[in-house]
């Protein structure tokens, strides 16, 4: 790392202490930007990153709310608004008791590059709260997302900020967001996305982070003239990220093997047929169960339950040809990557935001396997999201065929970029210094026209 470089990571990590993911996402793209930044002196003159990775404005507010017996909750909610210079903000919300600012802030800086490669005019935002919905009935969610939506009503807006849904935060909450905003601001706009089919909402927006994170790894398999079919392909996750990476598996001819949740994971030899899936995906979305009932369902799959002691995940660690982690950040360690390489995976394209530690990063682009960084791999959800605030502004509805081949061809620019990117800096099928390479130039750029604001 340069002078340059470690003297911006030293500022960052004392204005911003306690906050490793947030430190961790601007190391990756510091040490990926060092040749850029020495070719190209114009921005450190203008202090393009420093700018960058400082948020434009945080947004932190109690959400008050009654249970079901009567009793006052209390939990934070946060938007953070990093950078609005190719777009209106956007990004999803997180319901989770680990929600932070720090976690934010990370989330948050990923999506100003991830929205950058997607092609569409989209600036970065996170946001979300530190309230579990597991357990929760649906008249406490309801009550959740009333209060939670009532201030944070103010500080979005479809030329403004426009959130989506991310870890719990699914087709039932935004339903309930969506409703108070109307109710508040007495309007009907487009100023979520992921909204139900019949109230703006588009087709495959559901599917599109799954699919997106298969349509990369098949075009960086396309690179070595090879396709996914007969592939072996470990997921982790059960939500809809995962559920959706399978079915897109399925289409294009692999075989995935296992599914996962927080109580631990299922490994199916025989592979998830469409049936298999079917019933994961009513067992998750509709009757809120654990995937060790899968292993029940089908005895040829085994299940294997959380080990806290553990200091890798065995999930990782069964013979395969491709990876598609798709449930939370740093969930591949560097014991798990090794694993991964021991046996047999080549292709690892990520499903989930940062699921791989550092060191398990270096491990996979020094082994020279295909590796698709998640800004990257799984940008087709926001894609996706752009798509559905095309359509709310034309008041139009595309069919399922339009909106696929739309997410299809953005995650191939998405792949080209990256690709030519790499090449053009000198790390020629380096994913990572690609996709932070080509975001980072379309912001920065976009920055630099703007003036100093």
């Amino acid at each position: 790392m340069s002078d340059y470089g470690a003297d911006l990571m030293a500022e960052v990590k004392a204005k911003n202490p306690g906050e490793p993911e947030f430190h961790q996402a601007v190391q990756e793209v510091v040490d990926s930007l060092a040749v850029v930044l020495e070719k190209k002196p114009v921005y450190r003159k203008f202090k393009v990153l420093e700018r960058m990775v400082e948020p434009e404005r945080v947004i932190m507010f109690r959400v008050p709310w009654i249970n079901d017996k009567g009793g006052i909750e209390i939990n934070k909610g946060y938007r953070v608004q990093m950078n609005s210079a190719i777009g209106p903000y956007k990004g999803g919300l997180r319901f989770h008791p680990t929600v932070y600012l720090g976690l934010l802030k990370f989330l948050a800086f990923e999506q100003v590059l991830k929205n950058a490669l997607t092609t569409l005019p989209m600036g970065g935002s996170k946001g979300g709260s530190n309230f579990d919905p597991k357990g929760k009935s649906d008249n406490e969610v309801m009550k959740f997302c009333q209060s939670f939506m009532l201030e944070l009503s103010r500080h979005i807006g479809p030329s403004l900020d426009v959130p989506a849904g991310d870890i719990g935060v699914g087709g039932r909450e935004i339903g309930f967001l969506f409703g108070q905003y109307k109710r508040v601001r007495n309007e009907f706009t487009g100023v979520l996305t992921g909204k139900g089919l019949n109230w703006g909402g588009s087709l495959i927006r559901p599917e599109a982070t799954g699919y997106g994170a298969v349509y990369f790894a098949a075009e960086m398999l396309g690179t070595r003239n090879e396709t996914l079919d007969g592939k072996v392909c470990l997921v982790s996750g059960s939500g809809n990220v995962a559920q959706y990476t399978v079915e897109k598996i399925l289409d294009l001819g692999g075989k995935p093997v296992t599914l996962s949740d927080s109580g631990g994971y299922i490994y199916d030899e025989a592979g998830i047929d469409r049936k298999k899936l079917a019933f994961a995906m009513e067992l998750k979305n509709v009757k809120r169960g654990r995937i060790s009932e899968y292993a029940d369902k089908f005895k040829s799959a085994v299940y294997t339950p959380v080990d806290p002691k553990a200091d890798s995940n065995p999930l990782w660690n069964h013979k395969a040809h491709c990876a598609f982690p798709s449930a939370t950040q740093n969930e591949i360690n560097a014991k798990d990557a090794a694993n991964l390489l021991k046996n047999g995976v080549y292709v690892v394209s990520e499903g989930a935001n940062m699921p791989t530690v550092p060191d398990g990063v270096e491990q996979f682009v020094k082994a020279g396997i295909l590796y698709g960084p998640g800004k990257a791999a799984n940008a087709g959800g926001v894609a996706t999201s752009g798509l559905e605030q095309s359509q709310n502004a034309l008041r139009l509805s595309w069919t399922r065929e339009e909106v696929d081949n739309r997410l299809h061809g953005i995650m191939k620019s998405i792949h080209k970029q990256c690709v030519d990117a790499a090449k053009a800096y000198g790390t020629p099928g380096n994913y990572v210094n690609g996709a932070n390479i080509a975001g980072f130039l379309k912001v920065a750029d976009s920055m630099l026209d703007q003036g100093v604001v």
